[in-house]
């Protein structure tokens, strides 16, 4: 039953099928094969992309949980390879809290350079009071 229910929290990963036919249809077109061969020095293999494309329309139509859960883990598969380097990065050292100083106000020369700039007319328009939040993304 926990199976089931996350399987059924993964359904967003699900896109249209007609980006899955558009997939197929890029990479086996001829520019496409003749990037690939400049690239890999032979074409690669297209069929997951088709049968993602038959797997999408099967539950689009019929609403075959099988063909769900395959396309499923055919997303998280291409997710896990789009992610793979940046998991396998060793050289940067991952930050848990943002550095001290992140928000410290600029240096004076940084400063006078900003006053003659034309996005300075572009920021008094934006109110800061709305935007008073302060933010870090850590990656």
């Amino acid at each position: 039953m926990d199976e089931n229910k996350s399987k059924s929290v993964d359904f967003w990963m699900i896109r249209p099928c007609d980006v899955y036919n558009q997939e197929y249809n890029q990479c086996t077109s001829i520019l496409s094969r003749l990037h690939q061969m400049f690239i890999f020095g032979s074409t690669t293999d297209c069929n997951y992309r088709h049968e993602d494309y038959t797997n999408c329309l099967k539950w689009k139509n019929y609403k075959d949980t099988k063909a769900a859960e395959i396309l499923i883990n055919s997303e998280q598969n291409k997710r896990m390879l789009r992610w793979k380097s940046y998991y396998d990065n060793n050289v940067w050292e991952n930050r848990d809290q943002p550095p001290e100083n992140w928000n410290v106000p600029l240096p004076d020369f940084i400063a006078q350079r900003r006053s003659d700039s034309t996005l300075k007319d572009s920021l008094e328009d934006y109110s800061i009071e709305e935007n008073n939040k302060s933010m870090c993304s850590i990656m």
